[in-house]
């Protein structure tokens, strides 16, 4: 199985600008923020970490803390864009900032993939605040966008209303991932593209609760039922949990493996500008059609 490494370079409005001791620094646009970050065990290539907030982990396993400010930072959010998108980052709870910048290399990867189809059907599981499907919809791909969460599907709509794409094809669902695979299999749907990005831990709208080790490989076997020998991809990417990138690499081969293409897995990761290494941050696996 072919291992590769996708690594998510700084732009204008995101950078890590230096990592180590467990933490990392980042800029968002004009923001410069501290965060923990445990794969971080080098020595940071300066102490001069001059930040705007700094999440405070809790004392607990199961994570929790808060944001500290030493400025004033909009708890509403500010704009950034990314290549022909615009949308809102914030300070959540969670220790996010709204989206996920490692994720930016999958979708430029999943939009060269879906360059030659026309009008492309692509799911998007886990979809969290809309930023990979506004980048595929952008494309001319028809998204369905599918989270538990209905704030994060708010901030979806708002972040298409942003960057002036509310006319694209995009169906925003509220819904448990996996009821909505199931159901969409009995359909008879299929689509050209499906990406997944599930948590390690979760609850869907009616309390659902899903947890990855136990939940993931009955989704990935609905997963199947939707893609046939004309789709593109599959993309799953996995955070958070003691898991190889070879392991979920051989789930998708189990459920893909009787479909034209290959199965590729490995590592997300984002340069450091300060001395250009990488900080890893995901394992990911794929399914894509030669």
């Amino acid at each position: 199985m072919n291992v590769h490494t996708l690594i998510g370079e700084p732009w204008d409005h995101y950078a890590l600008i230096d990592s180590g001791e467990g933490r990392k620094l980042e800029r968002y646009g004009p923001y410069r923020f501290i965060r923990p970050e445990p794969q971080a065990m080098w020595v940071p290539a300066t102490s001069d970490w001059d930040a705007d907030g700094e999440f405070v982990p809790g004392a607990d396993e199961d994570g929790g803390g808060r944001w500290v400010f030493e400025r004033d930072v909009p708890r509403a959010g500010w704009e950034l864009s990314w290549d022909d998108l615009t949308f809102t980052a914030q300070t959540t709870p969670f220790r996010h900032l709204g989206f996920f910048p490692d994720m930016m290399p999958v979708w430029s990867w999943a939009r060269e993939r879906l360059a030659g189809y026309d009008a492309p059907q692509v799911l998007n599981l886990f979809g969290y605040t809309g930023v990979g499907s506004l980048a595929l919809a952008s494309k001319g791909a028809s998204v369905t966008h599918v989270d538990a969460s209905k704030k994060s599907v708010e901030a979806a709509k708002a972040n298409a209303a942003t960057s002036g794409l509310t006319d694209k094809p995009v169906r925003w669902i509220v819904d448990d991932a996996a009821k909505f695979t199931a159901r969409e299999g009995r359909r008879g749907r299929r689509y050209d593209g499906i990406i997944l990005d599930p948590p390690k831990y979760g609850r869907g709208p009616e309390g659902e609760v899903w947890q990855l080790e136990r939940d993931l490989a009955p989704l990935i076997a609905g997963v199947r039922a939707l893609v046939d020998d004309k789709s593109a991809f599959v993309f799953l990417t996995v955070y958070a949990i003691r898991l190889s990138a070879l392991a979920i690499g051989e789930l998708l081969q189990q459920a893909f493996g009787d479909l034209p293409g290959r199965v590729e897995c490995g590592e997300l990761g984002v340069r450091e500008e300060a001395r250009g290494l990488v900080l890893p941050t995901a394992i990911w696996a794929r399914w894509v059609r030669d």
